[in-house]
């Protein structure tokens, strides 16, 4: 009996210590963003934006995207512009996102409908500053079709 309430003890103090450990990674902000059922247009841009941060530091930011099986390649091209205010300081970035295998094999997570998670930026912020962040697809097709949603996520370190 002692053996078993050492195990469930031990069990028990992992779990606080693991929920602990979670809160320090609390989503500052997290949204997604619906595109149009007919493709997604070059022109356009997807705004997200990120209210003042209380705390100053480093912040963790992840792009998330939804596609269906109507995406017709292998990969996805997008750009994400960042704009820290009220310095005015911009950030370009090209994501590169690979969502299938050669072999055609999904990358992603989902049955007809794939999500995919993307490390985009770790950016230092001063209290009280916000972000715009931008997004938009990079490709030589004008319509992406099968792209449903792009989301971010920004979380303090």
């Amino acid at each position: 009996m002692r053996k078993i309430s050492r195990v469930l003890t031990i069990g028990i103090l992992l779990t606080v210590a693991y929920a602990l450990g979670a809160c320090d990674r609390m989503p500052v902000y997290s949204h997604y963003e619906h595109t149009s059922a007919a493709g997604w247009e070059k022109n356009d841009t997807l705004n997200f934006g990120i209210s003042p941060v209380k705390e100053a530091g480093d912040y963790h930011e992840e792009l998330g995207l939804r596609i269906n099986d109507d995406y017709p390649f292998l990969g996805l091209c997008l750009i994400i512009q960042q704009t820290v205010l009220p310095s005015g300081y911009r950030h370009n970035d090209t994501l590169n996102c690979n969502l299938f295998e050669k072999n055609g094999v999904v990358k992603g997570s989902g049955i007809k409908h794939y999500q995919y998670n993307y490390h985009v930026n770790t950016i230092r912020l001063s209290a009280g500053d916000s972000l715009n962040i931008q997004v938009r697809h990079n490709m030589k097709r004008e319509i992406m079709p099968g792209i449903t949603d792009i989301g971010i996520r920004v979380e303090k370190r």
